[in-house]
């Protein structure tokens, strides 16, 4: 149990199962967020600037990291001596290996700590928690960590988690294109879609994604567990991060381009499983043209 509050600068879908988490573990918790709304259910500090100045170890959960680095080079003045800063933002780990180094050399210990999974699978204690970061700085957070999964990989120094949050996400997204795509075209085919589904999971196609996102697909159920467009700004940094390894990613490249229509169909804040709808979409198209 902490001693003192844990702050929380980003309370969307991830960060609420991340609070709720670390609350039932018996920390107390000091949250803030632009929406008002999304803070109601938490104690809520009047600024992120309250926050630092009252916690000495911040979670930041955001869109995006430019918004994490941004927000921290803020605080500068606000953070308490020798704090300790958890991001488990998905971004750029060029970006989180440079606030890194700069936090180090101001003496504020910092670890990327980012989540495979689900806001549901975060509630269910069934996320796995991918860490990057020095030993002693990991050593600090692991009672904030464990209070989110037992399922945790420290991978090595700064960005390493964030490194391999983009590795899971590469398999994870095409895992969800491919069982859409599977779907649809039995769908297509007149073959019942639960039916397809079923088989599906009986056979060596298997993947935890059909449990997940399966049903969802075939009901045609979008509500948001993950949004889609934070998948897209994800495969958008997979690429980007392929291109500086010299690493070829051909799939994610067609994967880009099939999210980049979900987007434009306005599926943006639907949840993952609304890659379904293109080939619904596609599909209806394709049938109105043969009439």
């Amino acid at each position: 149990m902490s001693q003192s509050p844990i702050g929380l600068v980003g309370v969307g879908l991830l960060g609420t199962a991340l609070a709720e988490r670390m609350i039932a573990a018996g920390n107390s918790l000091l949250a803030f967020d632009i929406s008002h709304e999304r803070l109601k259910p938490f104690h809520a500090a009047a600024s992120a600037a309250d926050v630092a100045a009252k916690c000495q170890t911040v979670v930041f959960c955001l869109p995006d990291s430019r918004m994490v680095r941004s927000m921290i080079e803020s605080l500068t003045d606000q953070l308490r001596s020798a704090a300790l800063l958890i991001d488990a933002t998905t971004g750029d780990p060029d970006d989180t290996a440079q606030l890194a180094t700069a936090l180090r050399q101001r003496g504020v210990g910092y670890v990327d700590a980012t989540i495979a999974g689900s806001s549901d699978q975060v509630r269910r204690g069934e996320a796995v928690v991918l860490i990057g970061g020095e030993a002693a700085d990991v050593e600090r957070a692991t009672p904030i960590l464990s209070s989110w999964s037992a399922k945790r990989y420290h991978l090595g120094p700064p960005a390493s988690g964030a490194r391999m949050k983009l590795v899971v996400n590469l398999v994870l997204g095409l895992n969800r294109a491919v069982l859409a795509e599977g779907l649809a075209l039995a769908e297509a085919c007149g073959i019942d879609a639960a039916l397809a589904l079923q088989v599906l999971r009986t056979t060596p196609t298997y993947s935890t994604a059909m449990d997940t996102k399966g049903p969802k697909m075939i009901a045609r159920d979008f509500s948001p567990q993950a949004r889609l467009s934070q998948h897209f700004k994800d495969v958008r940094l997979i690429r980007e991060l392929a291109q500086r390894h010299g690493a070829s990613v051909p799939l994610s490249t067609v994967h880009e381009r099939l999210l980049e229509r979900a987007v434009a169909m306005g599926l943006g804040d639907a949840d993952n499983s609304a890659v379904m709808g293109v080939y619904s979409a596609e599909h209806a198209a394709v049938r109105g043209t043969d009439r």
